[in-house]
């Protein structure tokens, strides 16, 4: 199998079309009696990975550039207003999607993950944070791997030592990140309850007997290194270098995939462009496992 955008493209649309043929339900809620759409929500959903995967933050240039290259692949195109309509209404499809290719790859069932959580800007001027549908929700945060304030949320990401998305949530920048990682077990609670003995690698900001014994008590093992006024936790010098892994991924979200340049202004879009991203990049890692290519993650064959 080779590795370029076209062949990632045909097999995500594949694999989707089956998917929906085999569950219907899993498709946006439409009216039984009205018009058919013209692009099919499998195309829907390959077209939003390849607009993630090949860089175009602007869904109007991306419309017009597949206009352009794309029609090989899309009979249909719709209007920007339409596309944008059609993937706020796919944000379930999407996370089903994003779950069903996790699983459906060798990496989901390593035995260790990591954990951390990274800024999701959405602005910067004073009037925006008054005006902005995503007051409320948006807070101002700090950013200590690189010493910045933003106004914005937090993607928090559980993932595999191979990049693999395996659960994520997205929060305001102030949201206490052990009670996020707890409320993420909860909300799916056979991710840890299938794997007895599960390693969680994590920073110093996971910390807490009570937040240590919760963990425990799932059955997961929580690595992390030990903060000040604390001894030496066992470990710590096997899992230092593995904990940058962690790093490397939130970097592909942001250097290859742009996620702080998701330019949604309402909290569906910020959710549905950030599903877009998660998706891009579960949707490579799936396709490079199956095409057996050595370094899983990459996004090289995949931009151009």
């Amino acid at each position: 199998m080779t590795t370029d955008i076209d062949t990632l493209a045909t097999a995500l649309y594949v694999r989707t079309d089956d998917l929906l043929r085999a569950q219907p339900w899993l498709a946006p809620w439409r009216p039984k009696v009205g018009l058919v759409p013209s692009l099919t929500d499998a195309e829907l959903v390959t077209l939003a990975v390849m607009q993630a995967l090949l860089g175009h933050t602007s869904e109007a240039r991306w419309l017009r550039y597949a206009n352009k290259h794309l029609g090989h692949l899309f009979r249909y195109l719709p209007q920007q207003s339409g596309y944008n309509k059609r993937l706020r209404n796919a944000t379930g499809l999407i996370k089903n999607i994003i779950r069903i290719l996790a699983t459906d790859t060798t990496l989901w069932t390593d035995d260790v993950w990591v954990i951390d959580s990274t800024p999701v800007e959405c602005g910067r001027s004073r009037e925006t944070t008054k005006r902005s549908d995503l007051a409320g929700w948006a807070q101002y945060g700090y950013c200590a791997s690189h010493s910045r304030y933003f106004w914005g949320l937090r993607l928090h990401l559980v993932c595999t030592l191979g990049g693999l998305p395996v659960a994520f949530a997205l929060t305001g920048a102030k949201a206490d990140e052990r009670q996020t990682l707890l409320g993420i077990f909860e909300a799916d609670p056979s991710l840890v309850h299938d794997r007895p003995g599960q390693t969680l690698i994590a920073d110093k900001n996971y910390y807490g007997k009570a937040f240590e014994r919760d963990l425990a008590e799932a059955g997961v093992e929580l690595l992390r290194p030990a903060r000040k006024n604390e001894p030496e936790r066992p470990g710590a010098r096997l899992f230092k270098p593995l904990r940058q892994t962690i790093e490397s991924i939130n970097q592909t979200f942001k250097a290859q995939l742009d996620l702080e340049r998701h330019g949604g202004r309402t909290p569906a879009g910020v959710i549905v462009r950030v599903l877009q991203r998660v998706l891009a990049l579960t949707t490579a890692i799936w396709h490079n496992d199956k095409s057996e290519q050595p370094v899983m993650r990459s996004l090289t064959a995949y931009d151009h």
